[in-house]
């Protein structure tokens, strides 16, 4: 997120000439684009997904129209997507200073009915860009791209994750077919359930015992593919390669998956300047509304990186668990826990949010959480 002080622009002529600004309409077909030097109005174009000459050649024939040099500085910008950072990285090679703009941040008009099609989209993208050039750097977020390393080094535990839940989709389903004939069983996919099946399956319709048996190969595969992944993970901390995550490791209730996300998705390559920066990533910070007599407290804002918030709120409750002597443990205990269930949940968010600004100290600085115990070095 950019921290430079905002300015108030509106309405004011301040638009820097001699550049020309650029604003992509990502599609799964084509690419809409609106061009333009602050001066004339915008220029638009239709390209054919992923060409990148087109683009170059759109370049040239604005910079054209609106009199500029060859050599005139270009400024693009995009919103985040599907497409992730492979197009800022090719316009950043071709000398044109890009921004991967949080759709979510974006102005929108708040009237009941608005106007939007992409070419509304790219001309509100452009005149923003030329806004944000001008000096107001507040008016949307902007992400902060990863290298081809960092990005790559995600993709492991996201597909772990996926895996994880596929394997819950094919459990599901097949007690859900033997639930169809009265018969249950408490764990699938392990030696109990083979001898299980020995014993029962031929009483099964043949069509059913068939889908079952499908399912259960599925299943097989997950499993076997999650237990690589596992010991990849495992191997990698071993070999000293990811000294990040055994670090954070350490600490108990914390797994090495868990440190694995938390590293490869937050820690690791974001730098955070202080908590607030931390909590807002997360989007742990809490969103007041505020006006006139009114004075609400809307909860926290979730705008943040999901795998980590959703992760952040499972270690809270294992932080009280396997830390019940660490200064975070009795602050929740005095405040909340003799509360309802719902002053509990109300903690527990408070205790992610303190706990994720804990480790980021933590991992930033070397200061231990107060209170907290290390596991034993074997």
């Amino acid at each position: 997120m950019n921290t430079t002080p905002n300015t108030a622009l509106h309405g004011q002529n301040t638009t820097i000439t001699g550049w020309l600004y650029m604003a992509f309409e990502l599609g799964d077909k084509s690419w809409k684009l609106s061009l333009g030097d602050g001066v004339l109005g915008p220029s638009r174009h239709t390209l054919g997904a992923g060409d990148l000459n087109a683009v170059l050649q759109v370049i040239a024939k604005a910079k054209a129209r609106c009199g500029l040099a060859p050599q005139a500085p270009v400024r693009s910008c995009y919103e985040a997507g599907r497409d992730g950072f492979w197009l800022h990285r090719w316009l950043i090679e071709q000398g044109i200073a890009n921004l991967v703009v949080d759709s979510a941040s974006i102005e929108v008009n708040r009237r009941a009915r608005r106007a939007k099609t992409d070419r509304v989209d790219g001309d509100k993208l452009l005149s923003m860009l030329m806004r944000y050039y001008a000096g107001e750097r507040r008016l949307w977020a902007v992400a902060r791209v990863p290298t081809p390393q960092q990005e790559d080094e995600r993709r492991l535990h996201r597909e772990l994750g996926r895996l994880r839940l596929e394997r819950a989709a094919h459990s599901n389903r097949i007690r859900s077919l033997l639930v169809l004939h009265n018969l249950r069983v408490a764990h699938i996919g392990d030696r109990s359930w083979k001898h299980w099946w020995n014993a029962h399956g031929s009483q099964l319709p043949a069509g059913l015992s068939a889908e079952i048996e499908r399912e259960v190969a599925r299943l097989a595969l997950v499993e076997t593919q999650i237990k690589t992944i596992e010991t990849q993970q495992r191997d990698a901390v071993k070999a000293g390669t990811q000294p990040a995550i055994a670090l954070l490791a350490r600490l108990r209730g914390i797994g090495l998956g868990s440190s694995w996300l938390l590293i490869n998705e937050l820690f690791g390559w974001r730098r955070f300047h202080n908590r607030r920066e931390v909590a807002g990533c997360l989007g742990l910070a809490p969103t007041p509304y505020s006006s006139g007599e009114s004075q609400v407290e809307q909860g926290i804002s979730k705008a943040g990186n999901k795998r980590s918030r959703w992760l952040m709120i499972e270690l809270a409750w294992a932080w009280l668990r396997y830390q019940p002597t660490s200064q975070l443990t009795q602050w929740f205990n005095e405040r909340f826990a003799r509360g309802s269930k719902r002053m509990r949940r109300v903690g527990i968010v408070a205790v992610a949010r303190r706990l994720a600004i804990a480790l980021w100290r933590y991992l930033e600085y070397g200061e231990i959480p107060h209170g907290a115990s290390l596991k034993s070095v074997h």
